[in-house]
């Protein structure tokens, strides 16, 4: 099945096994609304990241069969070249933004990884972390502009999706927006971090000593299943 990127006239493939449980949501209203309100923006001039070949790159990367633990985000990044479609993630020679930054130095306080050089968490999504963020697409230099036209109903449904249809999903809620989002998730049925954003802002706040990637590491093992390699390999 093929479906049209919201904004675009381009046709592109959604990762096969999110397709049947996704599908129905590109025929509602409010998806409609929001393809209107891009194709527009685009015909005013405007400029849009990601592109939109990449909006729905999270899921290219980490099928829904294959998801084990899932970040939440809010929008892409809006400054030039760094959004890609994974939350946090920006694109290699790309300046890591600072609450990525912070987000290293959690990994190496807890597991003695070393700094990377660059920001590129692509490693993340091919083994199974959803880098999902709440808005897919952002105007460049105009942080939050995407907010409230679509994209978090559809996002609010895969994480119903994922809810549903998974067991034993490590959700990593940082910051209140987050853990709002994160909600409806059964914690019964899945595990369900929570700590302040890793924002300078906030971090300090307690993002700094959550110990979120050993354990999530820790019930993905006591599940039966392979830990997360959070290690990200050099970028040429």
């Amino acid at each position: 099945m093929r479906m049209n990127t919201p904004g675009t006239r381009r046709r592109i493939d959604l990762e096969p096994s999110w397709q049947v449980p996704l599908a129905s949501e590109f025929e509602q209203p409010y998806m409609r609304e929001l393809r209107a309100f891009l194709l527009a923006e685009k015909q005013a001039g405007k400029r849009i990241f990601p592109s939109g070949s990449e909006f729905f790159n999270a899921f290219r990367h980490t099928p829904l069969h294959r998801v084990k633990a899932v970040i939440l985000g809010q929008d892409p990044y809006h400054g030039e070249g760094q959004a890609h479609g994974l939350c946090f993630s920006v694109r290699p020679g790309v300046a890591v933004p600072p609450s990525l930054q912070n987000i290293y130095k959690e990994l190496q306080a807890e597991l003695g990884i070393p700094v990377p050089a660059h920001g590129n968490l692509t490693a993340w999504a091919d083994q199974g972390v959803l880098l999902l963020n709440s808005v897919l697409s952002v105007e460049c230099a105009r942080a939050a502009s995407h907010q409230g036209r679509g994209w978090e109903q559809f996002t609010d449904r895969v994480i119903e999706v994922i809810n549903r249809q998974r067991e034993g999903v490590v959700f990593l809620l940082w910051g209140s927006y987050a853990q709002r989002k994160g909600a409806i998730i059964d914690e019964k049925r899945h595990c369900v971090l929570r700590a302040p954003h890793p924002s300078p802002l906030s971090a300090h706040r307690g993002f700094f000593g959550c110990g979120h990637f050993v354990a999530a590491n820790r019930y993905l093992q006591g599940r039966g299943e392979s830990p997360i390699d959070w290690r990200l390999p050099e970028i040429p």
